[in-house]
């Protein structure tokens, strides 16, 4: 679940962002490389890695004297789970495989082996255990070390345990909205995370001052709503068919979110998104309040 902040929240949480911060873009020049990838063959999950590079078969990629013996796949499944922080163990094989479960299960456990993914066990739907995945600090740093996201944050670890099945529905949301926009005409996507936007609102507060809440906002494509800035869970950037930049703003709204904390994210122009079976009651909310703005099922 999102949250929005007022500038003075902003600055008194500025302390606060050590577990959030993106790894930096430094990456090594291309003849330092341990490693050189050309292009992976597309594979049915709609992720778009355009500027990362494989070798075809099994690739060697060395991390500080240590090497890593990595699949195509392989690759693209820790960028992924870099790219998202967490996925859920069943969405990953459903979108990232194609559904070959047995694909998806051998990659796994490999990079389970090798200490560059991790694992925990939470509590999903109806109460029934779902098993979630994440980089560990040493897969984040092989991305870092070979340049395989030069465009997008990599994140790592359980960030928030109490909103990770949350957290790891927006992989399943992506996936959705990037359907919609490819189907007309939309290529290079790019994802941002609720967290790289506040960091760079923060960054942005402290710099300018509260009193420029309202242009730092229109500085980041955001509105302020109620003296507060709003910030989607995930947010697509991308290329249009005519070659425009475009994004889009998504929000995934579960049973606890209050009707006042939705209709504040009807009214800074995000997009809705519900778990399967809630569209209904969310409709009843919003409806109450007057708004009927369109709400999408994942």
């Amino acid at each position: 679940m999102s949250r929005d902040f007022s500038p003075q929240e902003l600055d008194r949480a500025l302390p606060d962002l050590a577990d959030l911060r993106p790894i930096d873009r430094e990456f090594p020049e291309e003849d330092e490389r341990t490693a050189v990838f050309p292009h992976l063959p597309e594979r049915v999950s709609r992720d778009r890695v355009a500027e990362s590079r494989f070798a075809g078969g099994r690739s060697l990629v060395s991390r500080q004297g240590s090497s890593y013996h990595l699949s195509e796949s392989e690759i693209r499944t820790v960028i992924e789970l870099g790219r998202f922080r967490i996925i859920s163990r069943h969405d990953l094989a459903q979108h990232g495989y194609g559904g070959n479960r047995e694909q998806a299960d051998r990659d796994l456990e490999s990079l389970l082996r090798q200490r560059l993914v991790r694992r925990g066990v939470f509590e999903g739907p109806e109460a029934s255990p779902r098993e979630l995945l994440t980089l560990t600090k040493t897969g984040r740093e092989l991305i870092r070390t070979n340049g395989l996201a030069s465009r997008e944050a990599v994140y790592e670890g359980f960030a928030r345990p109490r909103e990770a099945n949350h957290d790891a529905d927006l992989y399943r949301l992506y996936q959705k909205e990037a359907a919609r926009i490819e189907d007309e005409g939309g290529r290079n996507l790019r994802v941002i995370l609720e967290c790289a936007l506040k960091e760079n609102i923060r960054r942005d507060i402290a710099r300018l001052g509260a009193a420029a809440q309202r242009e730092i906002a229109a500085w980041h494509g955001l509105r302020v709503v109620g003296n507060k800035i709003p910030v989607p869970d995930l947010r697509i950037e991308y290329e249009t068919q005519n070659g425009e930049l475009a994004r889009v703003d998504l929000e995934l709204v579960t049973e606890h979110y209050a009707g006042r904390d939705t209709a504040t994210k009807v009214r800074a122009g995000f997009s809705l998104y519900t778990p399967h079976g809630e569209a209904g009651r969310l409709r009843r909310v919003l409806d109450a309040r007057g708004m009927r703005p369109d709400i999408f099922s994942l």
